[in-house]
Protein backbone atom coordinates (compact mmCIF):
# COMPACT_ATOMS: atom_id res chain seq x y z
CA UNK A 1 0.00 0.00 0.00
CA UNK A 2 1.14 3.28 -1.03
CA UNK A 3 0.70 5.93 1.44
CA UNK A 4 1.74 9.49 1.39
CA UNK A 5 1.65 10.49 4.91
CA UNK A 6 1.84 14.25 4.17
CA UNK A 7 -1.51 14.23 2.34
CA UNK A 8 -3.09 11.98 5.16
CA UNK A 9 -1.63 14.44 7.45
CA UNK A 10 -2.89 17.61 5.53
CA UNK A 11 -6.52 15.61 5.53
CA UNK A 12 -6.30 15.16 9.37
CA UNK A 13 -5.16 19.12 9.91
CA UNK A 14 -7.40 20.77 8.03
CA UNK A 15 -10.38 22.23 9.50
CA UNK A 16 -14.32 21.73 9.24
CA UNK A 17 -13.82 25.77 9.01
CA UNK A 18 -12.05 25.77 5.90
CA UNK A 19 -14.98 24.73 3.62
CA UNK A 20 -17.03 27.47 4.97
CA UNK A 21 -14.44 30.31 4.86
CA UNK A 22 -13.49 28.90 1.23
CA UNK A 23 -17.55 28.74 0.19
CA UNK A 24 -19.61 31.29 2.26
CA UNK A 25 -23.23 31.09 2.01
CA UNK A 26 -23.07 34.05 -0.78
CA UNK A 27 -20.49 32.33 -2.51
CA UNK A 28 -22.51 29.32 -3.06
CA UNK A 29 -26.03 31.37 -3.67
CA UNK A 30 -23.69 32.99 -6.60
CA UNK A 31 -22.00 29.56 -7.35
CA UNK A 32 -26.24 28.14 -7.66
CA UNK A 33 -27.19 31.23 -10.04
CA UNK A 34 -24.03 30.70 -12.21
CA UNK A 35 -25.23 27.15 -12.74
CA UNK A 36 -28.47 28.36 -13.83
CA UNK A 37 -27.42 31.62 -16.11
CA UNK A 38 -25.11 28.37 -17.84
CA UNK A 39 -27.95 26.06 -17.68
CA UNK A 40 -30.23 28.75 -20.21
CA UNK A 41 -27.50 28.81 -23.00
CA UNK A 42 -27.80 24.57 -23.51
CA UNK A 43 -29.44 21.49 -22.77
CA UNK A 44 -26.68 20.00 -20.31
CA UNK A 45 -27.48 19.32 -16.34
CA UNK A 46 -24.37 20.54 -14.29
CA UNK A 47 -23.66 20.24 -10.75
CA UNK A 48 -21.11 21.19 -8.36
CA UNK A 49 -19.77 19.55 -5.27
CA UNK A 50 -16.99 20.25 -2.41
CA UNK A 51 -15.45 18.25 0.00
CA UNK A 52 -13.65 19.65 2.79
CA UNK A 53 -10.97 16.22 3.28
CA UNK A 54 -11.62 12.57 3.11
CA UNK A 55 -11.98 10.24 5.89
CA UNK A 56 -9.77 7.91 7.32
CA UNK A 57 -10.46 4.71 5.34
CA UNK A 58 -10.79 6.52 2.36
CA UNK A 59 -7.19 7.94 3.00
CA UNK A 60 -5.62 4.64 3.59
CA UNK A 61 -7.05 2.77 1.14
CA UNK A 62 -5.64 5.52 -0.72
CA UNK A 63 -8.62 6.77 -2.41
CA UNK A 64 -7.78 9.56 -4.87
CA UNK A 65 -9.78 12.19 -6.59
CA UNK A 66 -10.50 10.81 -9.78
CA UNK A 67 -12.34 7.58 -8.10
CA UNK A 68 -14.10 9.84 -5.68
CA UNK A 69 -15.02 11.94 -8.07
CA UNK A 70 -16.81 9.30 -9.94
CA UNK A 71 -18.35 8.32 -6.99
CA UNK A 72 -20.12 11.11 -5.94
CA UNK A 73 -21.09 11.79 -9.86
CA UNK A 74 -22.66 8.10 -8.95
CA UNK A 75 -24.26 9.63 -5.60
CA UNK A 76 -25.99 12.49 -6.75
CA UNK A 77 -27.07 10.66 -9.76
CA UNK A 78 -25.85 13.11 -12.58
CA UNK A 79 -25.89 10.19 -15.30
CA UNK A 80 -29.50 10.05 -14.86
CA UNK A 81 -30.65 12.63 -17.19
CA UNK A 82 -32.88 12.05 -20.17
CA UNK A 83 -29.76 12.96 -22.78
CA UNK A 84 -27.10 11.49 -20.64
CA UNK A 85 -25.84 14.80 -20.62
CA UNK A 86 -24.77 15.74 -16.81
CA UNK A 87 -21.38 17.07 -15.79
CA UNK A 88 -20.24 17.48 -12.59
CA UNK A 89 -17.13 19.26 -11.10
CA UNK A 90 -15.74 18.08 -8.36
CA UNK A 91 -13.41 19.65 -5.20
CA UNK A 92 -11.56 17.89 -3.08
CA UNK A 93 -10.44 20.95 -1.03
CA UNK A 94 -7.56 19.41 1.19
CA UNK A 95 -5.60 18.40 -1.82
CA UNK A 96 -6.93 21.84 -3.93
CA UNK A 97 -8.26 19.40 -6.73
CA UNK A 98 -10.46 19.93 -9.02
CA UNK A 99 -12.08 16.64 -11.11
CA UNK A 100 -14.54 16.68 -14.16
CA UNK A 101 -16.51 13.82 -14.60
CA UNK A 102 -19.20 13.71 -18.01
CA UNK A 103 -21.67 11.40 -18.29
CA UNK A 104 -21.50 9.13 -21.71
CA UNK A 105 -22.96 11.13 -23.79
CA UNK A 106 -21.25 13.57 -23.59
CA UNK A 107 -18.17 12.19 -22.75
CA UNK A 108 -18.60 10.96 -26.41
CA UNK A 109 -18.34 14.55 -27.85
CA UNK A 110 -15.65 16.05 -25.65
CA UNK A 111 -12.15 15.00 -24.79
CA UNK A 112 -10.84 14.60 -21.76
CA UNK A 113 -8.17 17.39 -22.48
CA UNK A 114 -10.92 20.13 -22.78
CA UNK A 115 -11.95 19.01 -19.13
CA UNK A 116 -8.94 18.99 -17.93
CA UNK A 117 -7.68 22.59 -18.77
CA UNK A 118 -11.16 23.61 -17.16
CA UNK A 119 -9.86 21.65 -14.02
CA UNK A 120 -5.88 22.73 -13.98
CA UNK A 121 -7.34 26.35 -15.00
CA UNK A 122 -9.52 26.17 -11.45
CA UNK A 123 -6.80 24.77 -9.44
CA UNK A 124 -4.70 27.86 -10.15
CA UNK A 125 -7.47 30.01 -8.91
CA UNK A 126 -8.33 28.24 -6.19
CA UNK A 127 -4.59 27.84 -5.21
CA UNK A 128 -4.41 31.60 -4.93
CA UNK A 129 -7.28 31.56 -2.26
CA UNK A 130 -10.29 32.95 -5.28
CA UNK A 131 -12.51 30.21 -4.82
CA UNK A 132 -15.19 32.21 -6.44
CA UNK A 133 -13.99 33.69 -9.12
CA UNK A 134 -12.38 30.41 -10.10
CA UNK A 135 -15.60 28.33 -10.33
CA UNK A 136 -17.60 31.21 -12.26
CA UNK A 137 -14.73 30.88 -14.71
CA UNK A 138 -14.41 27.08 -15.08
CA UNK A 139 -18.61 27.38 -15.14
CA UNK A 140 -17.87 29.69 -18.31
CA UNK A 141 -15.54 27.53 -20.21
CA UNK A 142 -17.65 24.36 -19.45
CA UNK A 143 -21.12 26.41 -20.54
CA UNK A 144 -19.23 26.97 -23.91
CA UNK A 145 -18.48 23.60 -24.40
CA UNK A 146 -22.10 22.55 -23.39
CA UNK A 147 -23.75 25.28 -25.92
CA UNK A 148 -21.66 24.05 -28.14
CA UNK A 149 -22.58 20.32 -27.94
CA UNK A 150 -25.71 20.29 -26.91
CA UNK A 151 -27.32 24.09 -28.31
CA UNK A 152 -30.73 25.23 -26.50
CA UNK A 153 -33.10 25.18 -29.03
CA UNK A 154 -36.22 25.24 -27.03
CA UNK A 155 -36.37 25.99 -23.35
CA UNK A 156 -35.80 22.34 -21.56
CA UNK A 157 -36.60 20.99 -18.36
CA UNK A 158 -34.32 21.59 -15.59
CA UNK A 159 -33.47 17.84 -14.32
CA UNK A 160 -31.16 17.83 -11.73
CA UNK A 161 -30.61 20.52 -8.71
CA UNK A 162 -28.51 23.29 -9.58
CA UNK A 163 -27.72 24.12 -5.71
CA UNK A 164 -23.87 22.99 -4.87
CA UNK A 165 -23.28 19.90 -2.82
CA UNK A 166 -21.08 19.69 0.27
CA UNK A 167 -20.39 16.32 0.38
CA UNK A 168 -19.29 14.37 4.16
Amino acid sequence: MNMNFKRILRHFLTPPWTLRRAFPVPVMNAITEAIRTSERRHRGEVRFAVESVLDWRRLLRNEQPPERARDVFSILRVWDTEENNGVLIYLLLADRHVEIVADRGLHRRVGPEEWAAICRSMEAYFAAGRFEEGLVQGLQAMTEILAREYPLSTPSDNELPDEPVVVK
